[in-house]
């Protein structure tokens, strides 16, 4: 049995060399064979050093980078899309001065001998510092377009409405409104007051229809 295991070898080796081991063991126990690392590679003739064998896929050359890909657009151009740029905003005709200060003026002069010479005199300097604010351009867009509205409710005798104008011009726009919309206030006023008056005298000239002539009776 031990011949299975152990070869006698060389007689000659020291009392120190391992023992041999026997081929037939090797065989018989079926043992996977393990690579001889004895094997030298043989060097390459024309003296170069050769190049480690690898077993993964050979390298791929991957292009370099284009610079183009990596470059932002210049500046103002854009990429042609579905979305059209917004419009340019539609400029609103403005209002005209003539047309705001011009019923003012009428309505001072319809007020003029049933009005006080005082009060008419203020309101007349009152709107001169209106157009003249107008003209100089120192009124917004939203002012000049309430005045425009505020206008044609007094032109209609619609004192409320104009009133109401008044009032939302001196609570939004005080600061541009203040020297002169203390005239227009007072020129709603009177212009009322002399609509009222206007009215009973009209009423007051008109006979009634059913008014009875004197020493005339009906007949029965």
């Amino acid at each position: 049995m031990a011949e299975l295991y152990v070869k006698p070898g060389n007689k000659e080796r020291g009392w120190n060399d391992p023992p041999q081991f026997s081929y037939g063991l090797q065989t018989q126990t079926g043992g996977p064979k393990r690579t001889p690392l004895t094997k030298r590679v043989a060097a390459p003739q024309d003296g170069s050093p050769r190049a480690p064998e690898t077993s993964g896929p050979p390298p791929v050359d991957h292009p370099p980078p284009s610079s183009k890909a990596s470059r932002p657009p210049p500046m103002g151009s854009c990429a042609a899309t579905g979305v059209e740029p917004p419009s340019s905003p539609v400029i609103e005709s403005e209002t005209l001065i003539e047309d705001v200060l011009r019923p003012l003026e009428q309505a001072l002069e319809d007020c003029r001998g049933h009005t006080k010479k005082q009060v008419c005199d203020d309101i007349s300097r009152r709107l001169a510092l209106l157009r003249e604010q107008w003209a100089g351009g120192k009124l917004s867009i939203p002012v000049k377009k309430r005045m425009a509205l505020l206008v044609q409710e007094l032109l209609h005798h619609q004192w409320d409405a104009a009133d109401d104008i008044h009032r939302s011009l001196m609570v939004d726009h005080v600061t541009e409104v203040s020297q002169w919309m203390v005239g227009v206030k007072r020129l709603i006023a009177e212009k009322r007051s002399l609509s009222s008056e206007e009215t009973k005298e009209e009423k007051s000239t008109v006979e009634p229809e059913n008014q009875t002539i004197p020493g005339f009776q009906q007949s029965s």
